[in-house]
């Protein structure tokens, strides 16, 4: 049986303690992961510090060279990813090629991000005050980054936290979700044979609940990214103080879809984004609402494509749909989805669970109060709800907490553009479903979905301070 060790200033260390990782789909015990104490996180802080000092005198070539060559060790090595993901995840194989495939390029958009911060001259003699004088701002690193990351892109979203920070120059400790530590543990082999200099790279396994508060208030900290849920967040954010802080936090996104749309055209894309990996994505398709004049036709439609998807072994790869990440979080939507059928919802498609797999679930006749429409799923359910207006729908939509990202379908560009302008969301898909993401977009919320931006150019930017000179022509 596998048993894992912290990565700590270039070296594998034992822990005195360890917990045990079962398969999500399986049940099967995969390894007893490496469980750090405080001691642990505060000598890999202090490490990432000591290291820092070194690697924020690296030029922008050399880092971008490091990265570059951490692309070209994933090519090599795409289908050891997949295997992690299957197993330690539970992600289908198709949907972990995907998340691969992206992974790869988000460490090349780092790489080559990190020749692209720039600054600026200012004119200083704009003011009497300032003739004889030139300026000019340049970005510089932060220092040690704190990356706290989920379970349900663990390849994809730790290259999120550690790819801009390596290419601006900062160190990390990296704090894995504790059912995918494999994935991020597997980083530290690749980094450390693409040259990264040790210390670089700190990783740290355990309870998040025990490690938490010196990943976040530890005076080398400089700054704190985190992807999770909306309760942890809030504790973070009342922790962090003057540091820099992103977080990426709930949503329960939603799509309009207007009366041009055509039907068929984008019902196979709108399944998908509802039940993608069991709908344990942050921007899963959670709330439909369909103009009247063709709710009936698209509720058949969506309802008929959901019944083909296969659910099953997530290493099989003809598998859409497999377990979720544990067992309790089947018996809470069993739960949420009893509250709302007792409440007048009907359940149409799905609905039904093993201990492990819940089953693609439309919903209709549901309120907006309803958990289900009103917090953040994180699984297979979407409910489809008819409206009579665009602006009915947009109220629909706004009414939410949350705020990351919205899709609607509309062949009419005026409307477009009015939801555009109307719709407070971090992003607005138009013409698409609200689970597009392409990896150098800027990527966060509003609203109690958090605040900050992920996406190279823009992540790059949230981890460095900007830093003006000023110079005298002469004495």
């Amino acid at each position: 049986m596998k048993k894992t060790q912290l990565w700590i200033n270039g070296q594998w260390e034992p822990t005195d303690q360890t917990y045990e990782l079962y398969a999500p789909f399986s049940g099967e015990l995969l390894a007893h992961v490496a469980k750090a104490t405080v001691s642990d996180v505060n000598r890999a802080i202090e490490g990432a510090q000591e290291a820092y000092q070194a690697f924020k005198q690296t030029s922008a070539y050399e880092r971008s060279e490091i990265l570059y060559k951490v692309v070209e060790l994933l090519k090599m090595r795409k289908q050891e990813m997949v295997d992690i993901l299957v197993k330690e995840a539970g992600k289908p194989a198709k949907a972990a090629i995907t998340e691969v495939e992206r992974t790869i390029s988000t460490y090349l958009f780092a790489a080559e991000g990190a020749k692209q911060p720039s600054g600026e001259t200012v004119p200083l003699d704009a003011a009497p005050t300032g003739v004889g004088y030139m300026g000019y701002t340049k970005r510089v690193p932060l220092g040690v980054v704190s990356a706290i990351t989920p379970f349900n892109f663990p390849f994809n979203l730790v290259a999120h936290k550690l790819g801009p920070a390596f290419a601006a120059g900062n160190t990390v400790v990296l704090k894995p979700a504790n059912q995918t530590p494999m994935s991020a543990l597997f980083m530290a082999e690749i980094f450390k044979e693409a040259g990264l200099p040790d210390g670089a790279l700190q990783i740290v396994t355990g309870s998040g609940g025990e490690l938490s508060e010196a990943l976040t208030t530890h005076r080398y900290i400089k700054k704190v990214t985190f992807t999770g849920s909306e309760k942890v967040g809030l504790e973070i954010k009342e922790k962090v103080g003057l540091r820099k802080l992103t977080l990426e936090l709930g949503s329960n996104s939603a799509l309009i879809i207007e009366p041009s749309t055509p039907i068929q055209q984008i019902i196979q894309r709108a399944v998908n984004g509802a039940f993608n990996f069991a709908g344990q994505v942050c921007i899963s398709l959670q709330r439909i609402y369909v103009h009247q004049s063709i709710y009936s036709q698209f509720v058949e439609a969506f309802v008929e494509e959901t019944k083909k998807l296969v659910i099953g072994n997530p290493a099989d790869g003809t598998t859409d749909i497999s377990a979720m990440i544990n067992p309790k979080e089947v018996q809470r939507l069993q739960s949420w989805l009893e509250e709302a059928k007792e409440s007048g919802a009907q359940i149409i498609a799905g609905g039904t669970f093993t201990e492990r797999i819940m089953t693609p679930t439309v919903v209709v006749n549901t309120s907006p109060n309803m958990k289900i429409v009103c917090q953040e799923t994180f699984a297979p359910v979407v409910s489809i709800v008819p409206y009579k207006d665009l602006d009915e729908a947009i109220h629909l939509v706004n009414a939410s907490n949350y705020g990351l990202n919205v899709g609607i379908y509309t062949q009419n560009l005026t409307d477009a553009l009015y939801a555009a302008d109307d719709i407070d969301t971090g992003s607005l898909i138009i013409n698409d479903i609200p689970s597009f993401r392409v990896d150098n977009m800027p990527y966060g919320g509003v609203k109690q979905s958090g605040y900050g931006r992920e996406g190279i150019k823009f992540a790059i930017e949230e981890m460095t301070n900007l830093k003006f000179i000023a110079v005298k022509k002469s004495l």
